[in-house]
């Protein structure tokens, strides 16, 4: 039978040859689709988290970044995109990238790097970086006692010049987070933004709390006096977290507030702090802790206002083992992530600590021999003038080394409190010898190794 003359025929086939490359030709639209779809996803995800300013910030306890984020919300308020980022998250690709960053940097010690900058520090402020595209902003906060005021704020500024960048205004240096200088910020972004229709960029205000106990914990002591001190609220108990700060203003010195760790968390109903009496050469005392140990009364007001410490909080490491190491008053950070954990009854705790003598400046002795019997802590100890070889609590590290490792290993997180001279780079020095540079430095990008040094 012949078919080619049968016009039914011819269109069967051809409707079957259309249908046939219409199904083999449908999956190639979807991948296109898919692709075009992808594309355009990528291009809006890079608009979007590559915007032309960045804010960059380096704090160690929390006031540069508290600042970074009202400097982003002003730019957002005025309409200009502008990305929020940790220094050291910030890469070579990012600078080169952007059209303005602005800088807001703590300076940590004698002129180093905070640990939220160390990174940044190390991996491109060593380098070459052509930056001629790039203008930028420098904030600078320090504390004019140390001899290298601001050092870091400084050095970022001369690396940046070097590289070519163009600074959109002379860098501001701000002393111990004073009002005259961050007010010069303000009117420099505002100026820069286009609108004067900023966010509240004032602190919270202080509030009378009430002296309510104070007792010293060292009596004899060959150190100077260390004293626990509880402050009730005025009114209902705010919230706030282990690892969070107080700042207190003296009646003398209002302008220049002192910070201190808590040493409590708010199931024990008051703030607690530790605070040692600070003597200089002439036998005067220092203007804060002189005046909380020695000149206020017992049901006297004390000016405190609350501060968030994000990078001595928990946070993520609240599921870890914690490795706490400190010294001297350093014991009052990591004592309030202790009743943290025990709140939880969570063990996994195992605490670091030196002092002078056992029989004088064991602080809390009995609350960690408690947690220690109940399964919550185990504790190592190093005692200065007690001799044995582990006299202060960086020698313990080593000495310690293989039950370092095993922790870390393990998943640990740990935090360092204390004294910013010799112990704070003593014991990140054991840390580097024990487990390796390289390791530290992942454990810090990972939030694993946090300080609240001073």
């Amino acid at each position: 039978m012949i078919w080619t003359n049968d016009p039914n025929r011819l269109m069967l086939v051809a409707a079957s040859a259309a249908a046939y490359g219409l199904v083999c030709l449908l999956p190639y639209l979807r991948a296109r689709r898919k692709r075009l779809a992808a594309v355009r996803s990528k291009a809006e995800t890079e608009a979007a988290t590559s915007p032309g300013w960045i804010v960059a910030y380096a704090s160690q306890t929390g006031n540069a970044e508290e600042l970074a984020s009202q400097t982003v919300a002003t730019l957002r308020l005025a309409g200009i995109p502008a990305q929020l980022s940790e220094l050291s998250d910030l890469h070579a690709e990012d600078l080169q990238r952007a059209e303005r960053v602005l800088f807001l940097v703590s300076t940590y010690g004698e002129g180093d790097a905070p640990d939220a900058g160390a990174a940044f520090a190390g991996r491109l402020m060593t380098t070459q970086l052509p930056l001629p595209q790039l203008h930028y902003a420098v904030l600078a906060l320090g504390d004019s006692a140390y001899q290298q005021f601001c050092g870091f704020g400084r050095a970022l500024d001369g690396w940046l010049q070097a590289q070519g960048a163009h600074s959109l205004f002379p860098r501001i240096d701000v002393d111990r987070s004073a009002d005259a200088a961050i007010g010069q910020w303000r009117q420099q972004l505002s100026h820069l933004a286009g609108t004067s229709d900023a966010p509240d960029w004032s602190a919270p205000a202080y509030q009378a709390w009430t002296l309510s106990a104070r007792r010293l914990l060292n009596p004899g002591s060959a150190g100077a006096p260390v004293y626990h001190l509880e402050l009730a609220p005025p009114g209902p108990l705010p919230d706030w977290q282990s690892g969070d700060l107080v700042q207190i203003s003296a009646p003398s010195e209002a302008d220049r507030p002192r910070e201190y760790s808590i040493a409590s968390i708010p199931a024990d109903g008051r703030a607690h702090l530790l605070v040692r009496l600070h003597s200089h050469a002439d036998g005067s005392h220092g203007v804060a802790s002189g005046w909380l140990t020695q000149q206020a009364q017992v049901g006297q007001m004390v000016s405190l206002r609350l501060r968030a410490h994000r990078r001595f909080r928990l946070e993520d490491n609240a599921g870890r083992r914690l490795i706490l190491v400190g010294n001297g008053s350093g014991i009052a950070g990591l004592r309030g992530h202790l009743r943290a954990r025990a709140q939880a009854e969570q063990g996994g705790n195992w605490l670091l600590f030196g002092e002078r003598n056992s029989a004088h400046d064991f602080h809390y002795r009995e609350e960690l021999q408690a947690l220690r019997q109940a399964g919550l802590l185990e504790f190592d100890m190093a005692w200065s003038r007690d001799g044995g070889a582990a006299r202060y609590v960086q020698d313990l590290l080593p000495a310690h080394a293989d039950k370092l490792r095993s922790w870390v290993a393990d998943g640990a997180a740990i935090y360092v409190c204390g004294s910013l001279d010799g112990m704070a780079a003593g014991v990140d020095a054991a840390l580097a010898n024990v487990l390796g540079h390289a390791a530290l430095d992942a454990l810090a990008a990972a939030g694993r190794y946090r300080r609240d040094v001073y």
